[in-house]
Parts: structure tokens; sequence; C-alpha cells
């Protein structure tokens, strides 16, 4: 499974603008008064204007290279506050073979930049902005995490992630190469006190070279 495109809302179409193409330094593929579209590697981020005052908080993940974790946080550094988790900026992930970077954006969504050693894509070029390959996680809250799960693996032809966890507040669906992290309003985004939040998420899917569309509100 590929996320090809993420689409999630925005209150602030002109910060997420400065965050991303400024900041963070993707390149803007498209823009119009009430959304913006960024490159990122071989997916495309796209933010659409809401007039809810409350900033919606969404939680995604950027792929990186598997050997990149620490040039990862170097250049990262450089560019905004990280967020500290357990004694470390670095979360290792044992049972996900996964290393993990976490840092907020102008919204506060819950950014991550992971390296996932079970891919095999080491680089040898020195980090930067085109060693983040892909949107490799998008979180999506329900009441029912596993009958979400389920819905999904029905109608799309994946798998619950085969390293887990599959509870009932919490699950992941599809693969290393990409995952949907599901999770009940009851708990917090890892590393943070930040309640996961039920918002708008479009995503499209690539499996098996088939193209899929699913939509949550």
């Amino acid at each position: 499974m590929k996320i090809q495109e993420l689409l999630l809302l925005t209150n602030n179409i002109s910060e997420t603008k400065l965050f991303y193409s400024q900041k963070i330094g993707f390149d803007i593929v498209k823009e119009t008064k009430k959304s913006i579209s960024f490159i990122v590697g071989t997916s495309k981020l796209t933010f659409e204007l809401t007039d809810i005052k409350h900033s919606p908080k969404y939680h995604f993940a950027f792929n990186i290279p598997s050997n990149k974790i620490e040039e990862a946080l170097e250049w990262i550094l450089q560019k905004t506050n990280l967020i500290f988790a357990e004694n470390s900026y670095v979360t290792e992930f044992d049972n996900w073979r996964a290393k993990a970077i976490y840092f907020f954006d102008n919204n506060k969504n819950i950014l991550e930049l992971i390296s996932r050693s079970d891919l095999n894509n080491n680089n040898d070029n020195p980090f930067s902005i085109e060693q983040i390959l892909n949107i490799n996680e998008i979180g999506l809250v329900t009441d029912m995490p596993i009958q979400t799960g389920n819905e999904i693996i029905h109608q799309k032809e994946i798998d619950f992630f085969m390293k887990g966890p599959r509870k009932d507040d919490f699950v992941a669906v599809g693969c290393d190469d990409a995952l949907f992290v599901i999770s009940s309003p009851n708990r917090n985004w890892y590393p943070t006190q930040e309640k996961a939040e039920k918002w708008k998420v479009r995503a499209t899917i690539n499996i098996a070279n088939k193209e899929y569309e699913l939509e949550y509100n």
C-alpha cells in the first residue's frame, strides 16, 4: 500500500503555507484561496481551508531512508522545535523495527519522521528534503477502531499491520510502506498530551496498482 495523496483541514492557509514551504521546504504543486498542496516525495499533501475556529489537529508521518534518522534529527532541529519523548528526541519501536522523530507544525498537528529497517531503503547521500520519501502514516480517529479497521480491510484488500498492535482503542492497518493508525478519541497521540481528535481525512491510496479513495469525517 502507498499513500498517494492526503487531504486534511487547516484554519490558516497562510501559516500552513509558511510552515511547509518555507520552514520545511516542500515544493508547492497547487495553490488556491481555499487549498494548498505540497509535494512530499512520491505523495501529495493537501490542506483545505475550514472556517472552524478551533484548529483541526492530526497525526501523520513521513517516511525517510532507514539509515538516516540521526542525520534527519540534525536537519529538522535547524527548522523547528522537536517533541522530547522518553529521554530522547529519537524514539525506537523495537516491534516495528523503526525509529521516529516528532514535532509540531503551525496548527499543532503532530508530525513524524520515521525510518523503517525492513524497507531496506538506505541512502548514502547527505540528508535533505529529497530524502523525505512519502507520507507513511495517517491517524484516523473513531469510536470503534477495530471495526473501522475491519471495514477498511474488507473494502480495500489490505490487512491489519502484522507487527501490531490490535487493541480496542488502537489498531494499525497496512504495511511498512503505509499505515492507517486508528485511534479512539480517548487516547493521546504519542508522545504528547494532545488528545486524538476526529476531523475530516481523505486519503488516496494505491494497492497492487489499484487506486482507492477513503474519506472519514
